[in-house]
């Protein structure tokens, strides 16, 4: 399969502060690919570097075969791009947006109508046209905005940040959407700091401070980046345990996860002598992509 998107030691600093660092990056065509990461990873910077909005400081990237910093213009035309802001006129109609977007794209008048009735049908908003957006829920907003993105018929689209401020339910419906977009071929980019939308992308790329930590399929992150045997444990009073278990020898890592704790063994032989300081059960857990990141974050403090 294709690359839809290439990058190679791509970096973008503002003053002395570098957002991106030497990011090396492929988006196959027709996968949907997660950038996942805390607020200020540097998701966004990457986005809009790929989208020809910000030229990079250095290094080089391709985008569906146009060249980053010799063909921005040509990106621009072939992509499709949903900000974190939901860029909507809230003093237009969900139609009148959507005229206005598919004008910006200079979609031809004989296929202008059909278009938007089909953006009507995907964002579920159909019979709600005449409504001023103002009116409308965040849930809509999002998914209009999404429609609005989509009415060029891009082969790639970029979403950034696009469930931030909605409820469980419209993300999980927005996913959903996704999902066929990519199933019609559409390459899809999302970021999020979502762990259950990263585990619904085909590949996640993990970020933190502006460098890629990994890149791989959600299963093959929880299976390869974590070596030796995770335990999930239910004890009392888990913040108050932390550091004392964290002593006990075999004990390589141990975090909070709600009302449990996650200990990381060098092997189950510890297991016995764990469970009699916690006074509690312990049981073998596959790591989940919270625990892959937090592991990330902790190699990269020795990069």
């Amino acid at each position: 399969m294709e690359d839809a998107v290439t990058a190679e030691r791509l970096t973008r600093k503002f003053g002395d502060f570098t957002a991106v660092d030497n990011l090396n990056l492929n988006v196959k065509a027709g996968e949907i690919c997660g950038f996942l990461g805390p607020n200020g990873a540097g998701k966004s910077t990457v986005i809009r570097m790929l989208c020809a909005i910000l030229e990079p400081t250095s290094g080089s990237g391709q985008v569906l075969g146009y060249d980053l910093k010799r063909d921005p213009e040509k990106i621009k035309q072939n992509i499709g791009y949903m900000s974190q802001k939901f860029s909507l006129y809230h003093d237009l109609t969900v139609a009148e947006n959507l005229d206005f977007f598919a004008g910006a794209y200079g979609l031809a008048s004989h296929i202008r109508k059909q278009r938007i009735e089909e953006m009507l049908a995907l964002a579920d908003l159909a019979g709600q046209q005449f409504r001023m957006i103002s009116e409308l829920s965040v849930g809509f907003k999002q998914r209009l905005a999404l429609g609005c993105s989509l009415l060029s018929s891009p082969s790639l689209v970029f979403l950034d940040e696009p469930t931030s401020g909605v409820s469980p339910t419209a993300r999980r419906e927005f996913f959903n959407i996704i999902h066929s977009l990519a199933a019609r071929g559409t390459t899809v980019i999302v970021s999020t700091h979502f762990m259950d939308e990263a585990e619904r992308c085909d590949r996640i790329a993990f970020m933190s401070r502006g460098r890629l930590l990994a890149m791989d399929t959600p299963d093959h992150l929880k299976t390869g980046v974590i070596k030796g045997c995770l335990l999930e444990l239910e004890v009392p009073n888990p913040m108050e345990q932390i550091d004392q278990l964290t002593k006990l020898a075999g004990v390589m890592e141990c975090s909070i996860h709600g009302s449990m704790l996650h200990v990381l063994l060098q092997d189950v032989k510890a297991i016995p002598a764990l469970e009699a300081a916690a006074g509690g059960k312990a049981q073998v857990i596959t790591p989940t992509l919270e625990d892959v990141f937090l592991a990330l974050a902790k190699n990269m403090e020795s990069w």
